[in-house]
């Protein structure tokens, strides 16, 4: 997936500065790590699903706003993926004041994407929600005035990314936490809790995927 600059998403969500309450503890970090290669974690979790090709997924999201102007859109769309790279969530209908909010949904967990603009660095073994995960430190490349770094906390045992925290330069920060199921056999994403902690913007958004069609022709929505 592209890599999504969420700050700039929720600002479109708004129309505001870029986009929950309470965002998520930071993981404790494991007393011993296994030194690891950031390079390594990537191959892995670009071998998960080897035999996937393609899907198409419903998407349904609802966002609540914490603060003033309290509002609460619900957006429906279709995700597409396309190996190796090609991944977009598509919304059918978005309020004005929503646009450009799918790209939050978008490019959360594309690790063939990251390293198209990402410089990435492995900064060791943390426990999540019980889990041990690897930790990988992402930086845009050219550096981005807005965005800081994001962290990517994959998974030791399936490799699949459990959560991703973006971090802006302004003190901002957007945290999103991944849940995963079975489809003919595949490990796919079944919901995702973003936590929205901006200067000025409070929100949650809550998004689940069903429907899923794999290994089908996907034909790629044109940019508008």
């Amino acid at each position: 997936m592209r890599g999504v600059v969420a700050l700039a998403c929720a600002a479109a969500l708004l129309g505001a500065a870029p986009l929950p309450s309470a965002v998520p503890s930071a993981p404790s970090p494991l007393a011993a790590a296994t030194p690891l290669d950031a390079g390594a974690i990537l191959a892995k979790m670009l071998e998960r699903n080897p035999t996937l090709r393609s899907y198409r997924s419903r998407v349904h999201v609802d966002v609540r706003m914490l603060n003033f102007p309290f509002l609460a859109p619900k957006l429906d769309g279709t995700s597409y993926y396309r190996r190796p790279d090609t991944y977009e969530v598509v919304f059918d209908r978005v309020p004005p004041y929503a646009k450009g909010f799918s790209r939050l949904f978008d490019d959360v967990g594309d690790p063939a994407a990251w390293k198209k603009d990402e410089r990435i660095a492995y900064q060791g073994t943390q426990r999540l929600n019980g889990r041990r995960v690897f930790v990988l430190r992402l930086t845009k490349q050219p550096h981005s005035d807005v965005l800081d770094h994001s962290l990517a906390y994959v998974d030791s045992q399936t490799y699949a990314l459990a959560q991703m925290e973006w971090d802006y330069s302004n003190g901002g920060k957007i945290v999103m936490q991944q849940t995963y199921g079975l489809k003919d056999g595949y490990s796919v994403l079944t919901a995702q809790h973003a936590t929205i902690d901006i200067p000025h913007i409070h929100a949650i958004a809550d998004a689940t995927y069903s429907r899923y069609r794999t290994n089908v022709a996907v034909t790629m929505p044109a940019t508008p």
